[in-house]
């Protein structure tokens, strides 16, 4: 009974009265829960479906004989396929409403997925993985702009908190649905197909009607770089390393000897570190120079990428596992506070953009670098090649602090966790809205 009351009492919170100023005429007098349920269902079955994904197709691929590069090339594409989403996404909503958008990129992502079970494993299964990252992204842009568009400043904070919780139940439970299942059959992609179409009902039957419509514009790829160059070259490493740890990570683990409930539980455990070590992370950073945080966590992260290398037990292996979840997770968050520390007012969302594109650029080459290292050198390598890249962003970290002085103390802006999701999460973040001609509230 106490866990049930823990677990349920961030959502007890969302029972207060939406006032009459600031909800639609479809909404007046209805509670803030009512309105969000909706959403957070949806986006469980949707982060859920997508993080089981990623292990599920690591994991089929292999079994199916692909080598270890073409398994790479699946996450490169799949990353590719995001990239695409956060370019393009906006401009379709603008076209035709989140709704419509929403209910096609979900259906699309269930197609991509039931295309695997009736197509030969290689290029096929690439196309269908590159459809598979623009839908998520898509999606996701969705109903994070949605959920934007609901949160005042009284309850951003809260629905955020929610929203966190929603992202880290779906993905670390959606690992243990695998094992139950296997990876081989066509249950599991049926499953799959499932959660994504599920997505569509509390969508399609919500009395909520279309949130404004977000600004669409090109995002500028150079804006990053002009505002932190440590920010860029550390989300790009970010994606370089746990952009493929996500779809070669799972590769590693069966390479090893481990079966499948092991594998889920190699996942689940890198996922749960990163929440955990997300709060030490942000409060240190803002009291400190955020550059020494970076520093200190790239550093635990390579080392523990070393010691997972050499482990040779397997408790042994999910403690580095463990650490390396935990100091490399939170890179993402320490990164895009360091830009933003450097960003002007109007320049926020932008950066977030730029964060992202940065991320799956890194994402696109890491998992393909990463297999073709393991294939040529055995599994360690997989972690050597981690380790040395963490390695190489401290450095330059430290080139940069010799060459650009630390932001004051009191000129930092707060700590954000950034689920690495788009740019419309850091919108809900930091309370910037707009109307649908894209121009902030007065």
């Amino acid at each position: 009974m106490l866990l049930t009351s823990a677990v349920l009492k961030p959502f007890r919170l969302f029972r207060k009265k939406v006032p009459m100023t600031q909800a639609g005429p479809s909404v007046v007098g209805r509670s803030l829960a009512g309105r969000l349920y909706p959403l957070l269902i949806a986006a469980a079955c949707l982060l859920g479906a997508n993080g089981l994904a990623m292990t599920m197709i690591a994991v089929r691929a292999r079994a199916e004989g692909l080598p270890d590069a073409s398994i790479g090339l699946l996450g490169s594409l799949y990353y590719a396929g995001m990239i695409a989403g956060v370019l393009l996404t906006p401009f379709l909503i603008a076209r035709a409403g989140h709704i419509r958008v929403f209910a096609a990129l979900a259906s699309v992502s269930a197609i991509a997925i039931l295309a695997i079970a009736f197509s030969p494993a290689g290029w096929p299964w690439m196309v269908a993985r590159f459809v598979s990252g623009a839908g998520a992204c898509g999606t996701v842009m969705v109903l994070e702009s949605w959920l934007n568009s609901i949160a005042s400043n009284s309850s951003r904070g809260r629905i955020l908190s929610v929203y966190r919780i929603v992202d880290l139940a779906a993905v670390m439970g959606g690992q243990f649905i695998l094992p139950a299942f296997g990876a081989s059959g066509s249950d599991i992609l049926m499953v799959l197909a499932v959660l994504f179409c599920f997505a569509l009902v509390p969508i399609s039957l919500a009395r909520e009607g279309n949130p404004p419509v977000p600004q669409a514009k090109l995002i500028n790829p150079t804006l990053l770089w002009r505002v932190s160059p440590v920010a860029m070259v550390g989300i790009f490493t970010i994606g370089l390393t746990n952009g493929a740890f996500r779809m070669v990570g799972p590769v590693y683990a069966e390479s090893i000897g481990l079966g499948l409930e092991t594998v889920a539980a190699f996942i689940a455990i890198w996922v749960l570190a990163g929440a955990i070590f997300q709060y030490p992370a942000g409060w240190v950073s803002d009291r400190l120079d955020r550059r020494l945080v970076l520093i200190a966590f790239t550093i635990g992260a390579g080392l523990a990428c070393l010691f997972i290398a050499r482990s040779a037990s397997s408790s042994e292996l999910f403690l580095g596992v463990f650490l390396f979840g935990g100091f490399a997770l939170p890179l993402y968050s320490l990164s895009a506070a360091h830009a933003n520390d450097h960003a002007e007012p109007g320049q926020f969302v932008d950066v977030a953009a730029g964060l992202m594109l940065a991320f799956g650029s890194g994402a696109v080459i890491g998992p393909f670098i990463a297999s073709l290292l393991m294939g040529i050198f055995g599994p360690a390598a997989f972690f050597v090649y981690t380790a040395t890249l963490h390695l190489a962003l401290v450095l330059f970290i430290i080139v940069r602090m010799l060459t650009r002085e630390a932001v004051p103390a009191d000129q930092r802006r707060r700590f954000v966790w950034l689920l690495r999701t788009s740019p419309m999460i850091y919108k809900l973040a930091r309370g910037e809205k707009g109307d649908e001609n894209g121009k902030p509230p007065n």
